[in-house]
Order: structure tokens, then sequence, then C-alpha cells
């Protein structure tokens, strides 16, 4: 949860005092902070238990360590739980939590022993309990719409691409552009630039010297124009979201203060104007 939702809960009527209490205390740094150096060791227990040579002589201690980590996590939850009741449920990185958790209770044992290996997606808890964490990922959610359209237009400039690389090259290098699915799979090697030169333009270029035509505008294409537009838009977001977190927010009173707030200045002024009517006749 965030400091919002704490404030809505405090706000909320006829919330129990300890509710709200045990919701601030759970939210509180010092809890927040046990939690993030749990994660952290857990993770470093999840990896060595993934090394062999360090996983045998203490095996009995990275089990119990991860059994502790994995309880406090629940406990952590369930408190949540109480604090916030269904509300908790509002939140979704609070549903990332109970979903992460959860897949570790699945006992690793049958059908269900694959998802063991799922249980390092705990690390990723990181994400909620560490702000700066979740504001990049709130940034990325929110550029989604605009790297959706960089990626239609990415899709059909790689299908364009494609569908000349196949009837260009197809014919004598079909181990890369005999058929459309070879040919996008080839060009996106070509894109992150991996073994690009010497491995597939060169020895193309011994049959075809013009492919450097081809092959270095569709490189200018991808790499440098369209892979710096996903970071151009994710770097605008995250601009924004800066900005709108450090403009000044309107105050917003509850209903009750507010109504509190009305009548004691209308008592006050009612109390200055009789000081002044006073003060005349006098």
């Amino acid at each position: 949860m965030t400091d919002s939702d704490l404030l809505r809960l405090q706000q909320k009527t006829g919330v129990a005092p300890w509710r709200i209490a045990l919701a601030a205390w759970v939210e509180s740094a010092r809890v927040q902070h046990t939690v993030i150096a749990l994660i952290l060791i857990n993770a470093a227990v999840l990896g060595m238990e993934a090394t062999p040579m360090v996983h045998s002589p203490y095996a009995s201690w990275l089990v119990t360590i991860d059994h502790v980590c994995l309880g406090v996590f629940v406990i952590e939850l369930l408190l949540k739980a109480v604090a916030y009741r269904w509300a908790m449920l509002r939140s979704g990185w609070n549903v990332f939590d109970i979903l992460v958790v959860g897949i570790a209770l699945v006992p690793a044992s049958g059908p269900a022993s694959v998802l063991r290996g799922l249980r390092v997606l705990r690390v990723f808890r990181l994400l909620t309990a560490v702000p700066s964490m979740r504001r990049v990922v709130s940034a990325f959610l929110h550029a989604i719409p605009g790297l959706g359209s960089v990626m239609a237009l990415m899709s059909v400039f790689f299908y364009v691409a494609a569908v000349m690389a196949t009837g260009f090259f197809g014919a004598t290098h079909p181990e890369w552009f005999g058929h459309l699915g070879r040919s996008l799979y080839t060009l996106f090697q070509i894109m992150t630039l991996e073994s690009w030169s010497m491995g597939i333009v060169r020895p193309v270029m011994a049959t075809h010297p013009w492919a450097w035509a081809f092959f270095v505008p569709f490189i200018i294409m991808a790499t440098f124009t369209i892979l710096n537009l996903f970071i151009g838009i994710i770097v605008s977001t995250m601009q924004e979201l800066s900005a709108a977190e450090n403009s000044p927010k309107p105050v917003t009173l509850p209903t009750t203060a507010t109504a509190e707030l009305i009548t004691r200045l209308e008592r006050d002024l009612a109390e200055l104007r009789r000081v002044l009517t006073e003060h005349k006749a006098g």
C-alpha cells in the first residue's frame, strides 16, 4: 500500500483506531526497511541454493532462513489484510505481492515441483517495497500506449524489410533468409548488432556486393531510430510523472472537518462584529 492508501483509511469514517494504528505501523519506515532487508537476504539464499558447492554444506541453514523470510512475508500480508480489509485488493502492488508469496506457499512436490523455481519471483517484491523502483514501473506502465504505437510501426517496418530480404537473399542464403520467419529472426539479430557484420552481412556481400545498401539503412532505421523512440517515450513519461508528483496539490479536507472549520469561522466572524459594534457604541 502507499501513503495515499493509508490517508484514505484515516479519512474513512467508522474505522476502528486500532486498524489505523496497525496500518501506520506496517507502512512505517522501520517495518518497510526490515522487509527490504529480508527480501535481499532471501534473494541471496535462493542464489546460494542454486550453487551446489555452497548449497551442500549449508542446506539446512538455507532452508531455515528461506522459511523464516517467507513466514515474515506472509505475516506482513496478513497484517495488511487485517488493517485494510478488502481495500487492500485495490492496490495492484498488493495483488502482485499476494501472487508472488502465494506461489512460494504451493508445495514443491509432484506436478507442482516446477513451481519451486518460481520462488525467486519473491525478489520482485523490491518493486513494491522501494518507492524509486515503483516509480520506474509506473512510468513504464503509463508509457505502454505510446510504446504500442512504436511497436506497430516497428512491426510494419520489419515485415516489409523481411519480405524484401527474402526476395533479395533467400535463394543464395536460405539458412538466413530462406522464408519469412528466418528473415524476421535474422533481421532481429542484425537490429541487436550481435555478429551482424562478420557473421551475416559480409558473407551476404560476398555474393551480393550491393547488399550494404539494404542493411545499412535498415540498421539506421531499426537500431538508431526506432529503439531510441522507446527510450524517448519512457523518459518523457518518467518526467511527466515526476512533474506531477512535485506539483503542489490542492488540500482537501474531509466533509466533517470542512463543516467544523466553516462553523468556527462564522463564530469568530460574529464575535468580531460584536466587538466592533461595542467599540463604535462606546
